[in-house]
C-alpha cells in the first residue's frame, strides 16, 4: 500500500549482512524506505513465494511468478522475480494497477505541434506505428494511450501482451503464455481471424511476429507495436536486421517514434536561474535563456522531481522516406532527410523542455546520452 501511494513501480526486497533492505523505484530511482531484521527475510520470502505460485524448496535457481490482489479496491497485478543471492533470495515486485488512469496523449508530454502530427499519424485505417525506445522509457503507456485515443464502438480493438498492463473498455486484450504454447506469433495468427480494425501487438522480437504483423498491414489491419532501439530510425534497421525485406518495411510503415522518461521538475518549488554563458552558448541558446530546477519540498520529498513526462521523436515516414528505405538507405541519410523536413530528435524536444521548465538539461542529458 505504501509502495503505491508513494506511485512506487517496483519493490526491492535485498537481503544483506545482517538485514533486509527495502527499496522503492519511483519515477526511474530507486530510494531507500526500510531495513528489516534478518530473521524476517526467510518468512517475507516464502509468502511472497507462495503467493506467486513459486517453489519455496528451490532457493539456489531464479523463479518467476505473479500474484493478483486487492489494495484500497485496487486491482493489482504483481509480477514477482526471485534470484539467489549472498544472504538469501533477492525478490523484485513489479506493480501494475490495472486500474489506474491512462493519461491522454496531451498528458503525456506532446507539443501541441508534435501531437497534431501524431494524432494524423494514427488516424490511418491499415499499416504499422512503432514506438520504441529501452525497457522502462513509456512505450506501452503511449501505446495505451493510443489506443485508448482510437476506441469507438465501431472498432474491434485486440491486443497480445506480456502481460496486460492496462484493462480498457470494449478491448480484448490476451496474453501471451509460452508453457501452453501462446506466443505473439500464434495468438497473431488467431487474432487475424477474429475480425480486427486495430492490433496492438506487445513486442515484435522474431521474424515470426515480425512478418505476420506485415501481413496484417498489408491486408487492411493498423498494427500497434513496440521495438527496442535507440532512435526512430534505428527501427527500420532493426526490422530489417530481423529480416523483414526492406521493400515491406516501406510499405507497410506509418510512423516510427522514439521516447525516452524525463522526470517532471516539481512544480511547487521550482525556481528559475540563470544557466553559465558558455553552455549556453555550447546549446546554440540565446544568452537570457532560463533553466529552472526544484529546490526540494514536502510535496516532492525533498527530491526537487515529481511525477515524469515524455521526450519524443517523431518519424513521419512520407514518400520520400519509403524512396530511401526501400533503397536500403544508411540510417545516417533517412535522419538527415527527416530533420531537413523537420523532424525534431529526443535532444531537440528535451531541450524545448527544458526552456519551458518542465524538465532539467541534466535529466535530458541521462536519457539522450548526449
Amino acid at each position: 500500500a505504501q509502495a503505491m501511494l508513494e506511485g512506487a513501480s517496483d519493490i526491492h526486497l535485498e537481503p544483506k549482512r545482517g538485514f533486509m533492505a527495502v527499496r522503492f523505484r519511483i519515477d526511474g530511482f530507486l530510494y531507500n524506505r526500510h531495513r528489516l531484521p534478518m530473521k524476517l527475510t526467510a518468512p517475507i520470502t516464502s509468502r511472497i513465494k507462495i503467493m506467486s505460485g513459486l517453489d519455496i524448496s528451490k532457493k539456489k535457481i531464479p523463479q518467476d511468478g505473479r500474484i493478483g490482489i486487492v489494495i484500497r479496491d485496487k486491482s493489482v497485478d504483481i509480477r514477482t522475480s526471485t534470484f539467489p543471492s549472498m544472504y538469501g533470495e533477492n525478490v523484485v515486485l513489479r506493480v501494475l494497477d490495472k486500474t489506474r488512469g491512462i493519461p491522454t496523449l496531451s498528458e503525456l508530454g506532446f507539443f501541441d505541434e508534435d501531437l497534431k502530427i501524431f494524432k494524423e499519424m494514427i488516424k490511418t485505417t491499415r499499416g504499422i506505428i512503432l514506438s520504441t525506445g529501452p525497457t522502462g522509457s513509456g512505450k506501452t503507456t503511449t501505446i495505451y494511450s493510443t489506443i485508448n485515443t482510437l476506441n469507438k464502438t465501431d472498432k474491434n480493438i485486440m491486443t497480445i501482451e506480456d502481460p496486460i498492463e492496462y484493462e480498457i473498455e470494449d478491448v480484448v486484450a490476451s496474453q501471451v503464455d509460452p508453457k501452453a504454447g501462446v506466443t505473439f506469433a500464434t495468438a497473431l495468427r488467431s487474432i487475424l481471424r477474429q475480425d480486427p480494425d486495430i492490433i496492438y501487438v506487445g513486442e515484435i522480437r522474431d521474424l515470426e511476429t515480425a512478418e505476420i504483423s506485415v501481413r496484417a498491414a498489408l491486408t487492411g489491419h493498423l498494427v500497434l507495436s513496440t521495438l527496442h532501439t535507440n532512435d526512430a530510425v534505428g527501427s527500420v534497421t532493426r526490422l530489417s536486421d530481423i529480416g523483414v525485406e526492406t521493400s515491406l518495411i516501406a510499405s507497410v510503415l506509418n510512423c516510427a517514434f522514439a521516447q525516452r522518461l524525463v522526470r517532471r521538475i516539481c512544480t511547487r518549488c521550482s525556481n528559475a536561474y540563470q544557466p553559465d554563458e558558455s553552455l549556453l552558448k555550447k546549446l546554440r541558446l540565446p544568452l537570457d535563456t532560463k533553466f529552472y530546477k526544484g529546490q526540494g519540498c514536502e510535496f516532492c520529498a525533498g527530491i526537487g522531481y515529481k511525477g515524469r513526462v515524455g521526450l519524443f521523436e517523431i518519424l513521419v515516414i512520407d514518400r520520400d522516406i519509403r524512396r530511401l528505405i526501400a533503397k536500403q538507405a544508411p540510417e545516417a541519410e533517412i535522419m538527415q532527410t527527416a530533420r531537413a523536413k523537420g523532424m525534431k530528435t529526443l535532444l531537440q524536444d528535451g531541450l524545448q523542455k527544458v526552456r519551458k521548465g518542465i524538465t532539467t538539461l541534466e535529466e535530458v542529458k541521462r536519457v539522450t546520452r548526449e
